[in-house]
């Protein structure tokens, strides 16, 4: 090592900045910016599923982290980790919704719902269910802001079965 100095596993992080009339209209047009980045800078489906899988499990511990003093956070944290499990693996397994949000350079509830109607075929019909409480979660305890933190931990385990679902799929096709 030269100088003595330690080299990091992983590059330093570096803060992104973007001009807040540029997040404004990425907010209102519902984009992407995982797809959008991944298309524009040619980024193969395996990375892009990753890195949809990395932001779910981000905001899985996020919003455990959050659901007790903060369950209108939480619910939308989880409902977000749900969100990008399903995009990662719709991303993997190759489904037409992934192609199609990626050309559209956003995800609808639409293409959401359909993606979960095809991953519950391969995955089991239980998927369905777990999916439908993060989107409880997002409705009643985000845009409603209705939960206590008790509802909102009682559906912490169902959307860790979404992540965990992307996570072992994502794995077991790394793996070979």
């Amino acid at each position: 090592m030269d100088g003595g100095h330690k080299y990091l596993s992983r590059p330093p992080r570096y803060p992104v900045e973007i001009p807040e009339f540029l997040l404004a209209e990425v907010r209102k047009r519902g984009i992407d910016l995982v797809d959008l980045l991944s298309k524009a800078l040619g980024v193969d489906p395996p990375r892009r599923a990753s890195a949809h899988l990395e932001l779910a499990k981000r905001f899985l511990a996020e919003g455990v982290a959050l659901a007790e003093g903060d369950p209108v956070q939480a619910s939308e944290k989880l409902y977000k980790a749900a969100e990008e499990a399903v995009k990662a693996l719709a991303v993997a397994l190759g489904l037409e919704e992934a192609q199609k949000a990626e050309e559209q350079g956003r995800w609808t509830a639409a293409l959401l719902f359909t993606a979960v109607d095809k991953i519950a075929k391969r995955e089991g019909e239980d998927f369905k269910l777990w999916w439908k409480s993060a989107w409880f979660l997002h409705v009643e305890g985000f845009h409603e802001a209705r939960l206590t933190p008790e509802q909102v931990k009682d559906e912490v385990k169902y959307v860790k079965k979404v992540v965990e679902t992307a996570v072992r799929h994502l794995e077991t096709t790394s793996r070979g």
